[in-house]
């Protein structure tokens, strides 16, 4: 078998400018709220970490997360 000789060359890979760092978003401030789905059950969740009860109901779980943080 001959060897490929039509390859395009390519810079070393020491030469190539190093990556950023990756930077994670600040988390928005206050609750952020959303519902997630676990298997047949739903609940509600928050960026502040808190989570509702798991319902078989999505329109209830929303309904959690409307409701927090509680006035």
């Amino acid at each position: 078998m001959e060897p490929h000789t039509d390859a395009t060359p390519v810079r070393p890979l020491d030469s190539l400018p190093l990556p950023r760092p990756h930077t994670q978003p600040e988390p928005p401030s206050g609750h952020t709220t959303s519902t997630a789905d676990r298997g047949s059950f739903c609940l509600a969740v928050c960026t502040c970490g808190w989570s509702g009860p798991a319902r078989r109901s999505r329109d209830l779980a929303r309904k959690d997360a409307a409701r927090h943080p509680a006035p």
